[in-house]
């Protein structure tokens, strides 16, 4: 139940400075939540869009601006109120002490609710890949409408209204497979929107991205994922997952530029890489793009899970160590993307406080949100800090999961597995740290 007062009216009514409600599935509407203050007409259009009659919506949580604008058009009463005594300070204290519990309520319900999104989001990528992989041989042009309309629905979510955030999810979403997958076509195109590409090499670098390791279905289980005690033979029969994916974009009929994405995703500008060991000029740049975002994703989620590192780990092991292998250009617009401290670090905060980064706004990456470690609120209560909005607070630098004391590791509860989707950074709520 809820102590927010509610109304209907008509779709013609709405307001920029509305706070509305949707009161339908959240398959049936585009928006990361199902209730939010309406903030653009672009929104009104939307929403006016979706064969809704009326629409539910909460003066006491509309606009300020749009409240005052709302009662000074409706008509006052003749009712004379009897005279109020002045409320007491104790009074005033409760009064204020429970408007702070229902702000921190509606908060915690649309971080929660917009975190939904993303994993019930995730799991559809998931079940769509499954389909491609399960139709690719015997119906190949189902397999790539599979992989077209789920791509489609990646770019309406990168190219759409509004900033776009990476999202860290729990580990409970998808599968190994898919997971490395989505990974890097959600990271691809977000880096892809970072180098202003134009939608249709957007769309080509999605499929690309999404089928780069689809030539492991023809090899066994044991050699689909690199492992160091590989021999000579199996590291071969490895890499010749490569060939194994031309063969099979061909069977879909797949456009150049995702065949070459495909080809030239283990490739590497010095010509260290494979299987061709051609170098940068030959390299197309789309695979610059993938080939950078699945090495970071091996890294931080390798074949043997003891084997790995953290996120701020890997971008620094790709700078520092492996620099001279990717596209300059890409390689610094990758580091800026993800920021110093991409999502599913853990961090010490400049307060000695411990967090987990669970989202980065590739427009502010210095500043992520976080989950701060607070024994005294419960972890499932724990609000999203966005430390953009925090002037006197920031991170002091980055840790190893182990690092972290007992108490802190079971609240903030690191990722083994890092999974990641997209998150409509203009419409999270911004919340100030809780001391």
């Amino acid at each position: 139940m809820t102590d927010i007062h509610t109304q209907f009216i008509d779709l013609s009514e709405l307001k920029v400075g509305m706070f509305v409600y949707l009161d339908m599935g959240w398959m049936d509407h585009p928006f990361p939540v199902s209730s939010f203050e309406v903030r653009s007409q672009e929104q009104i259009t939307t929403l006016q869009s979706l064969g809704l009659e009326r629409i539910r919506y909460a003066p006491a949580k509309s606009s300020s601006e749009f409240s005052q604008r709302h009662t000074e058009s409706t008509p006052s009463l003749a009712v004379i109120s009897p005279a109020q005594p002045e409320p007491s300070a104790s009074e005033l204290a409760h009064s204020n002490k429970l408007a702070e519990g229902r702000k921190r309520r509606d908060l915690l319900a649309n971080q929660q609710a917009s975190l939904l999104v993303c994993e019930r989001q995730f799991m559809l990528a998931s079940q769509t890949f499954k389909q491609v992989t399960e139709t690719v041989h015997a119906q190949p042009l189902l397999a790539r409408k599979h992989a077209e309309d789920l791509v489609h629905s990646f770019l309406g979510e990168v190219l759409g209204e509004g900033e776009a955030a990476i999202r860290l999810l729990s580990e409970k979403a998808g599968e190994r497979t898919s997971l490395h997958s989505i990974n890097v076509t959600i990271i691809s195109l977000l880096l892809g929107k970072a180098l202003h590409l134009d939608k249709a090499d957007m769309l080509e670098l999605g499929i690309g991205a999404l089928l780069h390791d689809i030539g492991k279905m023809e090899l066994p289980d044991r050699l689909r994922w690199p492992e160091d005690h590989f021999t000579h033979a199996e590291r071969q029969l490895y890499q010749d997952h490569v060939l194994h994916g031309v063969t099979i974009g061909r069977k879909l009929a797949l456009s150049a530029n995702a065949m070459l994405l495909i080809a030239q995703h283990h490739e590497c500008v010095d010509g260290s890489g494979y299987p061709s060991r051609i170098l940068a000029e030959k390299i197309s740049p789309l695979a610059r793009i993938a080939a950078l975002v699945n090495r970071y994703d091996n890294l931080c989620n390798p074949g043997n899970p003891a084997l790995a590192i953290t996120p701020h780990e890997a971008l620094s092991h790709i700078f520092t160590q492996s620099k001279s292998q990717f596209h300059a250009p890409t390689l610094t617009a990758f580091i800026r993307m993800m920021g110093i401290y991409p999502p599913g670090s853990v961090v010490q905060l400049t307060d000695d406080r411990f967090a987990l980064v669970v989202s980065v706004n590739s427009a502010r990456p210095i500043k992520p949100r976080v989950v701060i470690h607070n024994p005294e609120i419960p972890r499932d209560d724990a609000l999203v800090i966005n430390l953009d909005k925090e002037k006197k607070l920031g991170i002091h630098r980055s840790l190893k999961p182990l690092q972290l004391p007992k108490a802190a590791y079971d609240y903030l509860s690191p990722r083994k597995r890092l999974c990641y989707f997209f998150e409509r950074g203009r419409e999270l709520e911004e919340v100030g740290a809780e001391s």
